[in-house]
């Protein structure tokens, strides 16, 4: 039987951003996903998927999901019928670069299954392709953090050559707190919303992606400084622009709100928008609880992490 796993992901600044060839900022997450491949004598495959989610998640992106896998087996030449079991405990949510983690776990799997002796830069290739189920032309970003854990600066090459992967180490590692609005939104569908209204207003969305681009040269600065209040205010004008760009949500809007009175040192939502989540900075366990809290008293479902680990 072989095994392997994907790690989940927050992006810190970028989201949308990234798909146009600018900068962004993602770090791995602590949870990861699992899978188990064992050859079962049938053809094609069979799934077990254990793996905890937000309600609705698994049944809405069962089609994503079927690509997403075959995209894998037909990249990595599997001819023989398999058996995966996904587990873990990342939970599977819009947000958490859940598709990435069971594409990276999956491509890991399978090369141990088969001893095909690929390193991390074939397993991460396969694990792109496996994206390309759920999210058409992926920026190649969630991936790569599933791929290779810690805190990475990704820009995307938009000429088909190789992007630039940068890895980034902090000072330590810092508390969040993710927050789940219960919604799942398709990732194909909003990035083709974005496009649409890009090209359609460009006077008034062109801004948006100019000043984005200074900004997460900003937020690198500060987080290799270390200077956490500046990220934070950088992560709440992050917010304010992606909700330019129509990709937020009363639900995420309304726990960011939260967090901040709480005292968040900022807030935005993270991963695709319109559902899915939103992460808090909330450097210190106690800051962290409090938070987190607050966000549960809304009635929300919330989990507590660490970037830069």
């Amino acid at each position: 039987m072989g095994e392997g796993k994907g790690f989940g992901k927050t992006i810190l600044f970028g989201e949308h951003f990234v798909v146009y060839g600018l900068p962004a900022i993602a770090s791995a997450l602590g949870n990861t996903t699992t899978a188990k491949v064992e050859r079962n004598g049938k053809e094609g495959y069979e799934l077990v998927d254990d793996r905890p989610e937000t309600p609705g998640y698994k049944e809405k992106k069962k089609g994503e999901y079927e690509k997403l896998i075959g995209n894998v087996i037909n990249f990595m030449g599997v001819e023989e019928g398999i058996r995966i079991t996904l587990g873990g405990n990342l939970v599977a949510a819009s947000g958490v670069g859940a598709s990435a983690a069971c594409a990276a776990a999956l491509a890991r799997a399978i090369n141990d299954e088969f001893q095909m002796g690929w390193d991390d830069e074939k397993i991460n290739k396969a694990a792109y392709e496996g994206e390309k189920g759920p999210h058409g032309t992926p920026s190649g970003i969630d991936n790569t953090a599933a791929v290779f854990g810690g805190l990475l600066r990704f820009k995307k090459n938009l000429e088909s050559g190789p992007s630039t992967i940068e890895k980034m180490k902090i000072k330590e590692p810092v508390e969040i707190v993710l927050g789940d609005s219960g919604k799942t939104s398709s990732t194909k569908e909003v990035v083709a919303d974005v496009r649409a209204l890009k090209e359609e207003k460009p006077d008034e969305i062109n801004p948006v992606f100019e000043e984005y681009a200074k900004l997460v040269e900003e937020a690198k600065e500060a987080l290799l400084t270390y200077d956490l209040e500046k990220v934070g205010q950088l992560m709440n004008r992050n917010h304010e622009l992606l909700q330019k760009i129509t990709v937020s949500c009363p639900e995420l809007d309304e726990m960011v709100e939260t967090v901040r009175e709480a005292g968040a040192l900022g807030a935005k939502l993270t991963g695709t928008g319109r559902g899915g989540l939103m992460q808090a900075l909330t450097p210190g366990r106690e800051l962290q609880e409090k938070v987190a809290k607050a966000i549960e008293e809304k009635g929300y479902t919330v989990f507590k992490a660490k970037i830069g680990v």
